[in-house]
């Protein structure tokens, strides 16, 4: 990539909703509703309308079946803070982004939060994130053993180096990756050719 090219790359985290909340609120609206609002109380679709009042904030709609007030945070993490939605939204894409995740005072250093608000914006992330229905039950079921492993197949071939010679390559930039899963009754205590299985 040339130098030019480097600098006029677009980083994700420069999008408009990581750093307006009124562009993070219209983005939380379009991905949690695409279809139009609904109302988290009774489910209601039809009649929606929007507060326009001095003293309403932006994104606050009526429903008019159950006659109750909501806007798009009610019913998720960022229901109830005074932290704007932008930072939540950066909070929420540093801590997914990670391979290792993000600790709280780093994110507290990053976007420019006391500690105490960090590590509340963490926990209830992490909290929102442990609760997913799909990982409710444990993989292959209750008192199961689940192995995982990978590895890197295929690919070998020789290169002529000047100088050198033919010799093998390396790494694994030509060679497919294999992902094995295996569901036991009982851990495996010792590990010899007769007890692996590949599966392709």
């Amino acid at each position: 990539m040339l130098m030019a090219e480097r600098l006029n790359a677009v980083s994700n985290l420069s999008s408009l909703h990581f750093h307006d909340a009124g562009a993070a609120r219209e983005y939380l609206e379009n991905v949690r509703w695409p279809d139009g609002p609904v109302c988290p109380h009774c489910g209601g679709m039809e009649k929606i309308y929007v507060i326009k009042t001095k003293s309403a904030w932006p994104g606050l709609r009526k429903c008019g079946d159950c006659r109750k007030q909501f806007s798009v945070t009610v019913g998720t993490v960022f229901e109830g803070s005074k932290v704007p939605l932008n930072l939540w939204l950066q909070a929420s894409y540093l801590l997914c982004a990670g391979k290792k995740g993000m600790s709280s005072h780093q994110l507290h250093r990053i976007l420019g939060v006391t500690y105490k608000t960090a590590w509340f914006m963490t926990h209830r992330l992490r909290e929102a994130m442990k609760d997913a229905p799909i990982y409710k039950d444990p993989m292959g079921g209750d008192g199961m053993t689940v192995e995982a492993d990978e590895t890197f197949i295929g690919g070998i071939g020789w290169v002529f180096h000047s100088g050198v010679g033919w010799r093998k390559k390396r790494g694994t930039g030509d060679k497919h990756k294999v992902d094995s899963k295996t569901i036991r009754d009982v851990p495996v205590k010792n590990v010899n050719r007769d007890l692996l299985s590949f599966t392709f």
